[in-house]
């Protein structure tokens, strides 16, 4: 039988122009194979060698897809190292570790310049940064003379979707807690909700190294649950608007916290009619994007300018308040809780974008 063999090329063959397309000429060897070369620079994007396999499928009656067979692109270790001088600021120390989390290093060193030390402050920071925000990593060497983090996580542990969907639960029950904490006074709850905003940082900051290492790979984007690089600035514009709906709820119980005053429970009613609608907007709108559905976004959309009735509502009905105090507590709330029904509607919007040309017609 005939076999159409794969070889790869060695760095002198010819490259078109477009760096995602080139032509190859097909030779035939051994009297039963077909031979056609793969470019070089392609094998070592994906972290292939020689003796590696590739599957081979064909797509139609006139296409041909080659994937690698294993995963060892997606294994590809990244090291990089942070030189530290004394005086440097500890938070500037851990922006610049952020940054290069976002970029899909899986070694991060951090030594002093100049044979200084690190001081007690900037290992603190470092240490309260990794515990608090970057997903899956860890501290294996910790001292004055410098630190090692690694990244364990492997990149297909967790989709985007799963960790979306991370995201939007811990958002949601953030809501629900600063609703009950408001109704019962209750100060403590108040305190975890700002707890758990961390856990959101956490998933989104993990989004967004997914999204920086697959967008150079397009191997990887299927494998993480992504269409198409086109679906990464989408995702990392939902991720940050999730972000920011669970900052409301924070804003919320920072409000109640420092008021320590009890709300009027017939307005508290109307303010959890509210917030459940705006929340209902952000499970439609999520919805939408997990079923890739145009008509479902933008149902979310037009439900979620009913928000501003509701709020119109509440702070017509506060003509019995003679506390301006509290008049300004439940404007800061509702505000916020627009702002939930806003951004969710934001989400939809990207949806909307994603997904505009299946309601095109064909032909």
């Amino acid at each position: 039988m005939t076999q159409l063999v794969f070889a790869v090329a060695s760095a002198e063959n010819r490259q078109s122009t477009d760096q995602r397309e080139e032509t190859r000429k097909i030779q035939y060897t051994g009297g039963s194979s077909f031979i056609v070369s793969l470019p070089k620079r392609w094998i070592q994007e994906l972290g292939l060698k020689q003796g590696d396999h590739v599957l081979i499928s064909r797509q139609g009656n006139s296409f041909l897809q080659i994937s690698p067979a294993s995963r060892r692109s997606i294994k590809e270790q990244r090291e990089a190292t942070i030189e530290v001088l004394m005086e440097n600021n500890p938070y500037y120390l851990a922006r610049k570790l952020v940054s290069l989390y976002f970029l899909g290093y899986h070694m991060i060193h951090i030594f002093p310049k100049e044979n200084n030390r690190l001081t007690s402050d900037q290992r603190e920071v470092i240490k309260d940064l990794v515990r608090r925000l970057l997903m899956g990593t860890e501290i294996i060497a910790d001292s004055a003379s410098g630190m090692t983090l690694q990244v364990l996580i492997n990149l297909l542990d967790l989709s985007v979707d799963a960790a979306f969907k991370r995201m939007i639960l811990i958002a949601k029950s953030m809501h629900a807690d600063v609703m009950l904490s408001m109704k019962e006074n209750n100060i403590e709850l108040a305190k975890e909700v700002l707890k758990s905003d961390d856990e959101v940082d956490r998933f989104s900051f993990y989004i967004v190294r997914q999204l920086n290492i697959a967008i150079k790979n397009e191997y990887l984007l299927s494998e993480i649950g992504l269409q198409d690089s086109r679906s990464c600035l989408g995702y990392r514009l939902i991720t940050k608007f999730a972000e920011r709906i669970a900052d409301h709820a924070v804003l919320i119980a920072k409000e109640l916290i420092d008021s320590k005053r009890p709300v009027n429970q017939d307005i508290v009613k109307r303010i959890t009619t509210m917030s459940n609608f705006a929340l209902a907007v952000l499970d439609e709108a999520c919805l939408s994007m997990f079923k890739q559905d145009y008509n479902s976004a933008d149902k979310a959309i037009e439900k979620a300018r009913e928000i501003d009735y509701l709020e119109k509502s509440i702070m017509n009905g506060l003509s019995n308040l003679r506390n301006m105090n509290d008049i300004y507590r439940i404007k800061i709330i509702t505000e916020n809780l627009r702002r939930v029904a806003e951004y969710s509607s934001d989400i939809a919007e990207i949806v909307l974008n994603m997904t505009v040309q299946q309601t095109l017609k064909k032909g």
